[in-house]
């Protein structure tokens, strides 16, 4: 009897035993799996933050407006004239490996579509800044050149449409003797493109804003040195007076 007793012991011991290995070896698969899961959820969330990062240091053209003005103003930006939600912040599409044109070659019907309608080597975009509150305002735009790499800025131009109404910026001559021959205005300074001011902005009105960004071929300094520069422009717009 005690023979029995034992080999029942020895059985049940290889039973528990090759249970617990089982158990072990699927704790194994399961920690690997899970650890799997984890690295691929994190290089996700890398490459996500990785393409945030530099649409928002490289992209090309950026439009915000203050969202104390959004939230207590109604003030709000739109691709469209009608709108169905705020926004306080629209972005363009950047446009890669960009070479230089003539803007004598640009499309006639830049101010005619809306939201992004890049070419191949220029970005045009469209935007609307609404008041949708129930006071008339007065507003100021500024442009910016927020990152550029390679002097990039010095052929770059900006053609900006208010309502229609188009003016071309471009830096000052590297010569110091004005503004190019093609250009409308000169930069307000090395780091802003332009300044406006927009006064009795009365409830429901609309400006529409087109902005093109071209490489001028024409340009004395758009020479190979360029190659590879980058260049990121953002338009703020902000609230300076209510009535």
């Amino acid at each position: 009897m005690a023979d029995n007793n034992n080999n029942n012991t020895k059985v049940i011991d290889v039973l528990t035993l090759r249970r617990t290995a089982k158990e072990a070896k699927r704790h194994v698969i399961v920690m690997r799996v899970l650890g799997l899961l984890v690295i691929i959820l994190i290089a996700i969330i890398a490459i996500a933050y990785a393409i945030s990062y530099f649409y928002d240091k490289y992209g090309s053209f950026t439009v915000k407006i203050n969202k104390y003005d959004m939230m207590r103003q109604g003030l709000t930006l739109s691709e469209t004239p009608e709108f169905d939600k705020t926004n306080s912040v629209l972005n363009a599409n950047i446009v890669y490996d960009m070479t230089n044109i003539s803007g004598d070659d640009l499309p006639d019907n830049l101010d005619m579509i809306n939201g992004s309608h890049n070419g191949e080597s220029y970005i045009a975009y469209t935007f609307y800044l609404i008041n949708g509150g129930d006071d008339t305002i007065s507003y100021e735009g500024e442009m910016s050149i927020e990152n550029v790499t390679n002097n990039v800025d010095e052929a770059v131009r900006v053609a900006l449409y208010v309502n229609g109404e188009k003016t071309v910026y471009g830096k000052t001559k590297s010569n110091g003797t004005g503004k190019e021959s093609d250009c409308d205005s000169e930069f307000t300074s090395a780091t802003v493109v332009m300044r406006n001011k927009r006064e009795k902005f009365e409830p429901k009105a609309k400006d529409k804003y087109t902005v093109v960004i071209w490489l001028e071929g024409n340009d004395p300094d758009c020479t190979d040195e360029l190659i590879g520069g980058t260049l990121k422009l953002g338009m703020d717009f902000k609230i300076v007076e209510t009535t």
